[in-house]
């Protein structure tokens, strides 16, 4: 069996001349029906006897137009797009392709050859990929979003600083909530610590990429983990990386909430400071929970116990392994460790240990069970061999040396050292700038007006 593909117009045709065949219709009646000649009547009769329903099809079709471009042509201005206006669309290519070129084409027939080519997509291939939204867990610590929202939480009373969010993904329940100055990996040990304390140990954390949870740039030295990685694997708890904001919407849109809502509270009580925004919060919670939790499906709370073995604060601390030498010292940070000799550290020469530096600025050597004592000397802070000047040179030695000093910038330490913003108090503290200039609120910082470097002139 045969099958044609024939238009609406040409199986009207085959109808009309059917019944005339079937003397049900005269040609003069048929050729008033379908708009035709007496004569083109007769010839469309001629061909569906000889050929039946097939001959009654356009010729034309599937043949190339005799009004089509030549492929040289086409290939000419699909070369001039690539060369030249490969971001454009197809209207703003063909308007310069006509002004600067001489290569006139209609906008239709360049969009279909830019498709065909690749060169540009149509409109249902660049619209947005949707997305489903997805069911939530059934249980209540089964899954908590966790992320950092930075914002002007104090409005003007106050600097910009960051909200870490835990919310539970089964109920929409705020399960914990931390100001920080900075999102960092102690930032998120300190408030991880806090929330395992009052809730448990949750089965998964579901963050975004950040670098606190993923590392970008996994290295033959190590295994990928971060440390805020690590230590979550040695309490049992697992982090999944989101692909996408959209994944994770539920925190994102409590963000939004919270910017909103939160800010206005904390206003009408007058808070300016992180420390006073951290005793309000746990009231703030209750408030927002009744307003906005939902019940979940399964009435089972998965949050886990510590167990006996699980010590939060010794897991959520920054880990690095260093190699003790013969003379019982390592190297850290710029800084030289010397150990103190006793029955413990003398048989670790040429072992590595653990530098463990905790979120509230404590540093710890240990080996196993056993804590090291140390004394601590930092190769930055030394000074400088003393210069020999005259009596008649002093006055322009000292103002080279004071615009040497204003201009040389800070020694830096490790490249992969954490930000310790959030530590109230360290063993490496950064050097601030004397005259800081005030950030603004919003947009680009001002410009710090600078002293041209001053020409010393020999004497």
């Amino acid at each position: 069996m045969t099958v044609l593909a024939m238009s609406h117009r040409e199986l009207s045709r085959y109808d009309t001349l059917l019944r005339v065949t079937r003397r049900e219709l005269r040609v003069e009646d048929a050729a008033t029906l379908l708009g035709l000649t007496r004569r083109q009547v007769g010839r469309l009769l001629t061909r569906l006897r000889a050929d039946g329903p097939e001959g009654l099809i356009s010729r034309k079709r599937g043949r190339p137009s005799n009004r089509r471009h030549s492929d040289a042509f086409r290939e000419r201005a699909l070369a001039l797009v690539r060369e030249h206006y490969h971001d454009f669309g197809p209207t703003l290519a063909t308007e310069y392709l006509a002004e600067r070129h001489d290569v006139v084409i209609s906008n239709e027939s360049l969009r279909k050859w830019m498709i065909s080519a690749g060169l540009w997509k149509d409109r249902d291939a660049r619209r947005p990929r949707p997305y489903q939204p997805r069911y939530r867990r059934d249980c209540r610590g089964e899954l908590i979003q966790v992320d950092g929202s930075k914002h002007w939480w104090f409005e003007d009373r106050g600097p910009q600083c960051t909200l870490l969010v835990y919310i539970d993904d089964a109920t929409s329940e705020l399960m914990h909530l931390k100001m920080v100055e900075s999102e960092s990996t102690f930032a998120y040990m300190d408030a991880t610590r806090e929330y395992i304390e009052r809730h448990g140990k949750p089965v998964a954390l579901y963050s975004d990429k950040h670098s606190v949870f993923r590392n970008p740039v996994a290295t033959a030295k190590g295994d990928g983990m971060t440390h805020f990685g690590r230590a979550l694997e040695a309490l049992n708890i697992e982090i999944i990386c989101a692909n996408s904001p959209q994944a994770k919407g539920r925190v994102e849109r409590a963000n939004g909430t919270l910017q909103d809502r939160l800010v206005k509270a904390m206003r009408l009580e007058g808070i300016s400071s992180i420390a006073e925004a951290n005793a309000f919060l746990p009231t703030y919670m209750a408030r927002h929970n009744q307003r906005f939790a939902k019940p979940p499906f399964d009435a089972r709370d998965l949050h886990r116990p510590l167990a006996p073995h699980d010590d939060l604060r010794r897991e959520m601390v920054w880990r690095e392994q260093r190699k003790v030498t013969s003379s019982l010292t390592l190297h850290y940070n710029k800084a030289v460790f010397i150990l103190e000799p006793t029955e413990v550290s003398r048989p670790l020469a040429g072992k590595r240990v653990d530098v463990c530096e905790y979120p509230d600025g404590r540093l710890e050597i240990r080996h196993g069970e056993h804590v090291l004592p140390y004394a601590m000397f930092d190769k930055i802070r030394q000074v400088n061999q003393a210069a020999v000047v005259d009596n008649k040179h002093l006055d322009a030695a000292l103002e080279m040396a004071k615009l040497i000093q204003e201009q040389l910038p800070a020694r830096k330490r490790n490249n992969n050292e954490p930000s310790r913003r959030s530590q109230p108090h360290t063993l490496f503290p950064a050097p601030a700038p004397e005259n800081a200039a005030v950030k603004s609120r919003r947009g680009r910082p001002p410009l710090a007006r600078t002293r041209p470097a001053a020409v010393l002139e020999p004497a």
